[in-house]
């Protein structure tokens, strides 16, 4: 980070804030309110953590330029900030996050596997207490699965083009084969994404969404400019998990476009913006956590 003084003097490089803060003093900043805890299950935890509550600054930061808890790795932030940030999420799960790079796919890993994060994927899924499924977004949709009796776990990175190509169908799969069981029943909980009034993109995008869906209610409206449209991504994503019989969905309804003081967004701000953490696990019964099942 570089601050100029505007009488042309001089051009000073000023170190990250968390070279001066140490891990005890961040977490004692943290606060209940910079994380959203859906309700998935009494054996389940979950959190969305917001844009305030870490040690990043700049257009990492919160809406005043610090203290921002950015917990990507590959948007320029300062690495020590971003090892910091995900040090301070890491508090609040009873294990270290499943961190892995998302590339906008349909690969689904289970998260017992993943053990560095040049693992390539868009979704993990667990059913081991304590191991926590982890995704990354700014604008993508977070969707978070656990199976009714908290048996089972899953996150998704739902970009549109995961979205299109089927990521969430494949995840409810996999929690199925992984349990033995085709009938297994679930929750779903869709997180703060870009809003279908900020989510204008092509007609060829959205002829892309009905080759794979068809037609779906609210999930497309048109825009002012000729060959645009607005899309809406928890439309698509709750026809989804119908068809895998995904009934008992919540949404969250948050636009991350929308509300800058809580939420990065790609769309808005561009490149070099945060990223949040999404993450499921289910609650280990004691301090020792059980073997990975397969």
């Amino acid at each position: 980070m570089y601050l100029t003084d505007y009488c042309g003097l001089q051009t000073v490089k000023l170190r990250p804030l968390c070279a001066f803060v140490d891990l005890k003093m961040a977490i004692a900043w943290k606060t209940e309110s910079d994380v959203i805890r859906p309700d998935l299950g009494q054996r389940v935890g979950a959190l969305f953590t917001e844009r305030v509550g870490g040690v990043s600054s700049g257009p990492w930061g919160g809406p005043e330029g610090i203290m921002g808890l950015n917990v990507g790795v590959h948007v320029s932030d300062n690495a020590s900030c971003v090892r910091m940030n995900r040090s301070l999420v890491a508090q609040m799960t009873p294990g270290e996050p499943r961190w892995m790079t998302q590339v906008h796919g349909t690969d689904v890993v289970d998260a017992e596997t993943v053990e560095r994060d040049e693992v390539k994927a868009d979704a993990q899924t667990s059913l081991t207490p304590g191991v926590v499924c982890a995704v990354q977004v700014a604008d993508c949709l977070p969707v978070l699965i656990a199976e009714k009796d908290g048996k089972a776990v899953a996150a998704v990175h739902a970009g549109w083009r995961s979205l299109a190509a089927g990521i969430v169908e494949k995840t409810v799969r996999r929690l199925r084969e992984r349990l033995g069981n085709p009938d297994a029943q679930f929750k779903a909980w869709l997180g703060p994404r870009i809003g279908f009034d900020d989510f204008e993109t092509s007609e060829e995008t959205a002829r892309t969404f009905k080759a794979h869906f068809g037609d779906v209610k609210g999930a497309v409206k048109a825009a002012g400019e000729p060959g645009k449209c607005f899309l809406s991504l928890a439309a698509y994503a709750s026809e989804a998990l119908k068809r895998e019989g995904v009934r008992d969905v919540e949404d969250c309804g948050l636009s991350t476009v929308a509300d800058p003081a809580h939420f990065y967004s790609y769309r808005r701000d561009g490149e070099k913006t945060g990223r949040h953490a999404a993450l499921i696990w289910i609650e280990p019964e004691d301090k020792t956590l059980e073997e990975p099942q397969k």
